[in-house]
């Protein structure tokens, strides 16, 4: 390689580097507005500052491997790589006791099993006593699963984390659009089919956006009573769309 071409080479190294520099400076704010976002929507034991310091890691990436050829704008490319590194944060700080996870999966075994033998949605009291366990231990269960994260509405797959993958280096292919499509319609239909106060909290928590606290109040509820009737909420929903996690 003759001098001019590694002069030109260096060069544009250069002019990278210094696009990236420049991404990361302008979209910095970016990276707390979606941390405090999800923030009014985790138990408090997350710290925002954690959630920062792994928004600015998939800023980072987002400017390395942005291409603007693909017809994306860089805030919506990097918005949803640094949600999804967030999101990628709180699941490997799962702190929950093995304890819990097995008494939720014994709680979701146990939902699948009423509905699947009585053709409607499992009562609390028969999953208690499925399980084995009292209607108050049944709601504490309950509860320590939503403050503890063992499971989260992006465990169902909304096709968003997978999005934050596959747009490292591309646009999702037409047919992940349609299978994107067909999981939220599925989605949907399931979320209508909850009980109604279920399906009102799942709406008022994720497409009103209010709070654990909001929504209780909404509900003339205590906010513990809301974290119940979310996690049996996300429960009947994880059995029902089984066929989409496997």
């Amino acid at each position: 390689m003759n001098r001019a071409a590694k002069y030109k080479k260096a060069a544009n190294s250069d002019l990278s580097i210094a696009s990236q520099t420049e991404y990361v400076e302008q979209y910095a704010s970016l990276v707390k507005r979606i941390a405090y976002h999800l923030m009014s929507r985790l138990p408090p034991t997350v710290q925002v500052d954690d959630l920062i310091q792994s928004g600015m890691i998939g800023l980072l990436e987002a400017a390395r491997n942005y291409d603007a050829s693909q017809g994306a704008s860089f805030e919506t490319y990097a918005g949803i790589r640094i949600r999804g590194s967030m999101l990628d944060e709180i699941r490997k700080g799962d702190w929950a006791p093995r304890s819990l996870h097995r008494k939720v999966r014994e709680i979701t075994r146990a939902v699948s099993q009423l509905e699947a033998e009585h053709g409607r949605d499992a009562r609390d009291a028969e999953v208690a006593e499925r399980v084995g366990v009292s209607i108050d231990e049944y709601y504490r269960t309950l509860q320590d699963a939503s403050g503890y994260r063992v499971f989260s509405f992006e465990d169902l797959q909304t096709k968003e984390e997978g999005m934050s993958e596959g747009l490292a280096g591309k646009i999702p292919e037409p047919m992940d659009e349609v299978e994107d499509d067909q999981f939220k319609a599925a989605l949907a239909a399931e979320i209508a089919g909850l009980p109604e106060r279920e399906r009102l909290v799942m709406s008022l928590y994720y497409k009103e956006e209010l709070n654990l606290r909001e929504t209780g109040e909404v509900l003339g509820v205590s906010e513990s009573r809301v974290c119940q009737i979310h996690s049996q909420a996300l429960i009947r929903l994880k059995t029902r769309m089984s066929e989409w996690t496997r």
